[in-house]
């Protein structure tokens, strides 16, 4: 009797099938890398403004975007539109600003100013040659109309990303 019901359940088990899932897993590494080359001071040339001017006394931000695979990747830079720390401020902030080209590491990325799409305070540039560049960002912000700026500590931020194409 054994070994008819040890035969049985080794043909049922043969009769029936298993399914088994196995993950294939890969991790895929950016080939852009965005880092900060040169902080932002702002200067204030008036009561009412301030500026990444050097001329106002400010230093440009700049970002390093390097790329090691051409035309796979974009740089989208935003100049400010807020403060991320002020003092109370009690009008309004009129924001102006704009994303060049400070140095390149191939002669070709030069094109890169004359190819830029601007939007609100966006600059979008295709990254179509591999290598290193980078982009200053100038940033202004003038307080109402004829209204001194309260003292104390400004900081606004500078948002640079490298989207995949």
């Amino acid at each position: 009797m054994f070994k008819k019901t040890m035969a049985l359940s080794v043909a049922l088990l043969a009769c029936n099938a298993f399914a088994l899932d196995t993950p294939i897993i890969g991790q895929v590494e950016s080939k852009c890398m965005v880092t900060t080359d040169k902080q932002g001071v702002y200067g204030n040339p008036t009561a009412s403004t301030l500026s990444t001017d050097a001329v106002d006394g400010g230093v440009e931000p700049v970002v390093r975007f390097d790329v090691v695979l051409a035309n796979a990747y974009k740089a989208v830079i935003a100049h400010p539109t807020t403060f991320s720390q002020s003092p109370q401020l009690t009008d309004v902030i009129a924001w102006t600003g704009s994303t060049a080209v400070e140095a390149v590491s191939d002669a070709g990325m030069s094109a890169y100013d004359t190819s830029k799409v601007e939007y609100d305070n966006v600059t979008e540039i295709e990254l179509t040659i591999a290598g290193s560049t980078w982009f200053k960002v100038s940033s202004e912000a003038d307080y109402g109309y004829n209204k001194a700026l309260p003292g104390g500590t400004y900081t606004a931020i500078v948002e640079a990303n490298c989207i995949a194409l």
